[in-house]
């Protein structure tokens, strides 16, 4: 037995003694991806997002499941991921660890809300721990500091879906962001300028022309946050998936690398 096997068995041997520890919830029943202990969905928000969870693990094998907790019993929120993801099972196998935990405990007037995307040996490769980070600061935290769980986890799990189909790459969505933020600091800049002429320039004429006028920069302002703004709203991500598919039948038995990366708000 190599050393790293024998690791990974202690390893998973301390997660299932320590689990005991830790008052981790059992799975809804029936069987469902989305376990929603904290209720943070409404019935509608819950049957979308499982309707869209169950098509993707019957096509892929992948199964990602979603939970939402009222807290986290005192231990960090990896932690708890980790040792929910195991204890549960989550993944179409254990030859094949394919499976994604997406762990939320809700902001509420005692406590700061946390997040944190927990993956599977298998799908290390698809999302390492540093692209689930961003998908963190990217996907879900821009969300949920509006309140707005639902749209925060689908935008979330179209990105991992899109990710693991291999539909686009890392970098490519990267970049999506990346240039996002840099048009929407052009176009704030744009406007910032443009009301700066205004407030300094006013209606004043150059060698008889007209250099601008309140209403030419009241447009183009209206225009740079109307064209900002339409960039930012990213909507459901890489695609509105939203087949059918059968009953949740389980989780399969897969076991997470300890990997992922999470954020508060």
């Amino acid at each position: 037995m190599t050393k790293k096997i024998f690791g990974t068995l202690i390893l998973w041997a301390l997660g299932i003694f320590s689990a005991t520890a830790l008052n981790l919830p059992e799975p809804m029943k029936p069987a469902r991806l989305v376990n929603d202990f904290a209720d943070i969905f409404t019935p509608s928000q819950r049957q979308t997002l499982e309707r869209r969870l169950v098509a993707f693990a019957d096509s892929t094998s992948t199964q990602i499941a979603v939970v939402s907790v009222n807290d986290l019993d005192g231990a960090a929120i990896s932690d708890y991921a980790a040792r929910l993801f195991d204890k549960w099972g989550i993944g179409g196998g254990a030859d094949k660890n394919n499976g994604i935990l997406i762990l939320i405990k809700p902001k509420t007037l005692s406590s700061r809300g946390e997040v944190f995307i927990s993956t599977g040996y298998g799908l290390e490769g698809a999302v390492p721990d540093a692209l689930a980070g961003r998908i963190v600061d990217y996907d879900l935290l821009p969300h949920f500091r509006q309140g707005d769980y639902f749209g925060g986890v689908n935008q979330a799990v179209s990105t991992l879906m899109g990710l693991t189909r291999g539909e686009f790459t890392a970098d490519q969505y990267l970049a999506r962001h990346e240039q996002g933020s840099g048009r929407g600091g052009l176009w704030a800049l744009l406007g910032f300028l443009l009301l700066l002429a205004l407030l300094t320039g006013g209606s004043k004429r150059n060698s008889g022309h007209t250099i601008t006028s309140d209403g030419d920069v009241a447009r183009a302002i209206l225009w740079g946050s109307i064209l900002s703004s339409g960039h930012h709203r990213s909507g459901g991500g890489f695609g509105g998936f939203t087949g059918g598919g059968g009953g949740f039948g389980g989780f399969g038995g897969g076991f997470t690398g300890g990997g992922g990366a999470g954020g508060s708000w």
